[in-house]
């Protein structure tokens, strides 16, 4: 660029800058408001959400979506923004924000065609910015992900499974008869994939993500070298975007075994109930 500031550096800066004024100042000071599907979002969301969007056109001034706008606006934007979309969550886990758990994040991805180009996550509580450009690798602070290689076999791995967003069958089914050895689920869709990328988690499994849940975070995997795939589809990034499952693991061995565990299973369901 004219400037010699790159689009990312750009967006960092800005996401810094929306975290220090908006977002922090706020945090367990607000109180939870509903959404027609139940969700949770705050003052500090919307206030957030607005000074991103308003930036980030500044920096490219393409279509931009968040996800406090209106479902119809959000496909708007999304149909507009075919060869140029900022993609944004203001904060993900706001459960978390409201109640003072040190797990959520701000969100920023640049897609074009349906991808992501450009993704950029942090959590301003512990000060980790997790970052990717497509074809230029993934940091952490500056670090290239991921910090640590996965050992692990499927039984000795450590899982992020939402169970609250898998079919209910294959959620007792996980719960029951686990074929890895300890889960967590922290509440924050973002920060998950990053931690996966890092290599912190070994598998990741999620029923159902909207745009903003993954895009930023699937480059970032994908760029720290992970694997990721549909409950039904190997091609994570085609089809429908509005409600996207994830299988996913760094360790491309671990990957095959856990995608093909959950599908064995996913098929088991279905054959017991025809």
């Amino acid at each position: 660029m004219a400037d010699g500031i790159s689009v990312l550096e750009k967006v960092i800066a800005v996401v810094k800058m929306v975290a220090q004024q908006e977002v922090l100042p706020r945090y367990t000071q607000v109180s939870r408001q509903k959404k027609a599907d139940g969700s949770s979002f705050t003052e500090a969301d919307l206030a957030a959400q607005e000074v991103l969007l308003r930036e980030l056109q500044e920096i490219h001034p393409v279509a931009a979506m968040g996800e406090e706008m209106s479902a119809q606006m959000q496909h708007e934007q999304w149909l507009a923004g075919e060869d140029g979309l900022w993609n944004v969550d203001p904060i993900d886990g706001t459960s978390n924000f409201i109640n003072g758990l040190p797990y959520f994040a701000i969100s920023v991805a640049l897609m074009k065609q349906g991808k992501s180009v450009l993704g950029v996550v942090y959590n301003p509580v512990t000060n980790e910015m997790f970052y990717a450009e497509k074809h230029k690798g993934a940091y952490l602070n500056g670090k290239r992900l991921p910090i640590k290689k996965s050992s692990a076999t499927l039984s000795s791995a450590i899982a992020n499974v939402d169970l609250k967003r898998l079919d209910r069958k294959l959620a007792e089914k996980i719960a029951g008869n686990p074929p890895y050895a300890s889960q967590r689920n922290y509440g924050a869709c973002t920060l998950e994939w990053c931690y996966t990328a890092a290599g912190y988690f070994d598998l990741y499994l999620h029923g159902g993500q909207k745009p903003w849940d993954y895009a930023a975070g699937a480059l970032i995997l994908e760029e720290a070298g992970g694997n990721m795939c549909k409950f039904d589809q190997d091609s994570y990034w085609s089809g429908s975007p509005w409600q996207r499952s994830v299988i996913a693991a760094l360790d491309p061995i671990l990957f095959s075994q856990w995608r093909d565990w959950v599908r064995a299973c996913q098929a088991q369901i279905m054959s017991n109930h025809l």
